[in-house]
């Protein structure tokens, strides 16, 4: 979606000049307070974009009961301040790409402040509790209302900082009536279906094939989870091939050539947009002219088991931590934080420390899958360990930290006494990565497999090309 107003202001800038930019972008609400990166150190603009379901609009009008009919908001039983598109987009500094990394709503991760939570629910869970705290401090409400939101915006950019590894330099919001207005404001969008639907809670009934949009059935497209082969991660899919389409669509001539087209582009954008305040949106697009050829392309970080599930028996969306780091690294052109690593050439020895029977072969075999060669496996004999680590001859040592973020990211601990390129793994109470209870998952959604159903990234979805592509 932010890729799409991106487009829609680089292109205003073509169309209405950059005065009429000005006035646009002097329009869109602007927040404080996110503890952002806010520079290019690293060679780009790192953004994350997310699509909020919300029922007010991005200046905190409620929407009215027509707008709210449209959006089905709430239909499937999930209110308040849910992110339910969480989107990192990577922008070179020299403006010419940009790629787009979603990650799935329902993905179990840990939140600050939290714990183990689906990444979705960092916002409106830490919103919550943050604004009962300061009310039952005395706090006025409409200030605690303010601080709470705050915190919820924080307790989001950081979690998804953590999970992929990328400082969040920038911060956009987009309601959901955003999907419907920037939708009508091109004259609709093409999408395409493998198989007909019928699903109820979002309001989607498409027959298959090719077919035309508008804003209210464009959003029952990208909302439709249930009744998909994949769920969430088919509702990615969606979601990706709207937005390629909506990018392809805002990029073509026919956008241009109406003045009342535009306007309503403009009006889409300052009413449903929230943008941080240390952004220079102005500057910014100046270096994206190059953006305008369609260099925009979509990506979904690696699903460790889409069919997991809780110790509360609530279905979540299992990830590694480690592999959506190098996922997410080698997606944006950075080099891999372990130096290269060819996990073959590295050879682990795996010691419980924990009390827990098996974990070390669970951890072995887990490493054993990502192709590090397995040697010995056994019980620790040394003394009391308080924490999990990872030994070598040197707490700089490549292999070690290659493997110490195979691991979910233990600290690697340097040891006298081991040979240079030896690895050492030793896992206490505390380990929860993966082959632990709390870093695999062990159950589909029908109760009845005790297999993972792990989702490889898909090929990613190019706004470039022309025409939609038929999805799920």
């Amino acid at each position: 979606m932010l890729a799409a107003v991106l487009s829609v202001l680089v292109l205003t800038v073509t169309g209405l000049g950059w005065h009429s930019v000005d006035q646009l972008v002097a329009g869109i609400e602007r927040i404080g307070n996110l503890g952002l990166g806010g520079d290019k150190a690293d060679g780009a603009t790192d953004i994350l974009m997310v699509g909020i379901d919300s029922r007010t609009d991005a200046h905190g009008n409620s929407l009215t009961a027509d707008e709210l009919a449209m959006l089905h908001a709430g239909d499937d039983g999930e209110g308040g301040l849910n992110t339910d598109t969480i989107v990192l987009i990577r922008v070179p500094n020299d403006g010419s790409s940009a790629t787009a990394i979603s990650i799935p709503r329902d993905s179990y991760v840990d939140i600050p402040g939290v714990g183990m939570g689906k990444i979705n629910s960092a916002y409106g869970v830490t919103k919550a509790t943050t604004q009962q705290k300061l009310i039952d401090k005395g706090t006025d409400p409409a200030a605690a209302d303010r601080q709470s939101t705050d915190a919820g915006r924080q307790a989001l950019v950081k979690t998804v900082a953590n999970l992929t590894g990328i400082t969040v330099d920038h911060y956009a919001e987009v309601g959901l009536l955003g999907f419907v207005l920037l939708t009508d404001a091109v004259g609709g969008v093409e999408v395409c279906l493998n198989n007909p639907v019928d699903e109820p809670l979002s309001g989607a009934d498409f027959p298959a094939g090719e077919q035309k949009l508008d804003g209210a059935h464009a959003l029952s497209f990208v909302r439709q989870r249930h009744q998909l082969p994949r769920g969430d991660v088919d509702r990615i899919v969606r979601q990706q091939v709207y937005m390629a389409q909506l990018v392809h669509q805002v990029l073509s001539a026919k956008t241009l050539t109406s003045p009342s087209r535009l306007k309503d582009l403009s009006d889409a954008v300052g009413r449903t947009v929230v943008l941080d305040d240390g952004w220079d949106v102005i500057g910014f697009l100046h270096e994206l002219q190059d953006l305008s050829g369609g260099q925009v392309k979509f990506e979904t970080i690696p699903v460790k088991d889409l069919n997991g599930w809780t110790e509360n028996g609530e279905s979540v969306v299992r990830v590694d931590p480690a592999a959506v780091h190098k996922y997410v690294a080698k997606a944006v052109g950075d080099a891999p934080s372990e130096g290269g690593v060819d996990p073959f050439t590295v050879t682990v020895d795996v010691y419980n420390a924990s009390g827990t029977a098996g974990l070390a072969a669970q951890a072995a075999q887990a490493l054993a899958a990502k192709g590090f060669r397995t040697g010995t496996v056994d019980n620790w004999i040394g003394g009391p360990i308080q924490s999990s680590r990872v030994l070598a001859a040197s707490g700089g040592d490549a292999k070690a930290r290659a493997v110490a973020q195979a691991l979910g990211g233990l600290p690697v601990m340097a040891e006298s006494g081991l040979p240079e390129g030896a690895v050492r793994v030793v896992l206490a109470t505390d380990y929860a990565g993966p082959g632990s209870a709390t870093g695999s998952a062990t159950f589909d959604f029908s109760g009845s497999s005790t297999t993972a159903t792990p989702v490889p990234p898909a090929p990613p979805i190019d706004a470039g090309t022309n025409g939609p592509k038929c999805v799920n």
